[in-house]
């Protein structure tokens, strides 16, 4: 994409709050995954909240630094008239991080994945109980609420966003957690609302989660693009132009979150993602899952790995 076709104001995104749902997919979802998500919560514990930053060479602390004393003796005995800094303290540096999750709701995310993909792991319930198929989404939402439990540990600063939309007045993007809101059992409902929409719009979604992280005094920002395919829409397509264009826009919403000092990541249960995200990915971080199952697991560690 060339500057002269970069369009200012050219998309409509709408912003909506995801309406309460049942409690149904999240008790499920800690139920089914109470082993992995005592292994995430142990591991992001050893992450500690507060990092210790040694400083030496100060005029007054609660204990010396062996190297300025010896200094000043040696200087002393030197005749020279020593240095009085020869006390360090242990200063506090508190968890500085606040990230967006932005969750791809396209209709794709409606395919079932297969069930040897979904063997030991949770399935979604329908309102009598009975357990259903297992869909992309469905992975998709299980791994926010394993990350959400782990950031609550944490103390990180996080929100959550969906997004789907038809065509370039048409972007939807749903609030499932602002990063201003404090977790409750209204959030946890929302999930059982998420589930699969339209199409698939990068670009003004990414801008949008970017606008909100940029308004956060956090030292760091992050954000996770989680998706199961290439950017696709009404205008955006995979044909021709359009689909070249597709992939520039999505390119020059992430270089200008960077610009904005985020640091976006992409997870994709495409298979095929290795073919584009070469080129809509730049240099940033992405990853491409053999096996959608796994993104419960990954994302955890990803995160850790990134943010540490």
């Amino acid at each position: 994409v060339f500057p002269h076709d970069y369009r200012g104001r050219w998309c409509k995104v709408y912003e909506k709050m995801m309406p309460i749902g049942d409690l149904n997919f999240y008790r499920q979802t800690l139920l089914s995954h109470a082993g992995l998500l005592h292994r995430i919560r142990r591991e992001f514990e050893q992450v500690v909240p507060e990092i210790y930053h040694k400083e030496k060479r100060l005029p007054d602390g609660p204990d010396h630094d062996l190297d300025a004393a010896i200094e000043a003796i040696t200087d002393l005995r030197s005749g020279v008239s020593p240095s009085e800094k020869i006390f360090w303290r242990h200063h506090k540096i508190e968890r500085d991080v606040a990230v967006a999750f932005l969750l791809d709701m396209s209709g794709s995310t409606g395919e079932a994945i297969s069930p040897s993909a979904s063997s030991g792991a949770s399935a979604e319930f329908t309102s009598t109980g009975e357990r259903s198929h297992r869909r992309i989404i469905d992975v998709e939402k299980e791994a926010i609420v394993l990350m959400m439990d782990a950031l609550e540990a944490i103390g990180d600063r996080y929100g959550v966003y969906g997004f789907s939309g038809h065509g370039r007045d048409n972007v939807e993007f749903y609030v499932i957690k602002d990063i201003g809101e404090e977790f409750s059992l209204d959030i946890a409902k929302r999930f059982g609302r998420v589930g699969p929409l339209h199409a698939t719009r990068m670009g003004p979604a990414i801008r949008h989660t970017s606008a909100k992280l940029r308004t956060e005094p956090t030292r760091s920002k992050f954000l996770f693009l989680i998706s199961d395919g290439r950017p696709q829409d009404r205008g955006y397509s995979q044909e021709g132009s359009e689909k070249a264009y597709a992939l520039q826009d999505t390119r020059m919403a992430l270089i200008r979150a960077r610009r904005a000092w985020i640091h976006p990541c992409c997870l994709t249960e495409d298979k095929e993602g290795n073919d584009y995200l070469r080129t809509m990915m730049d240099d940033f971080s992405y990853e491409v899952l053999a096996d959608v199952s796994l993104l419960p697991l990954r994302l955890p560690q990803l995160y850790k790995r990134l943010t540490t």
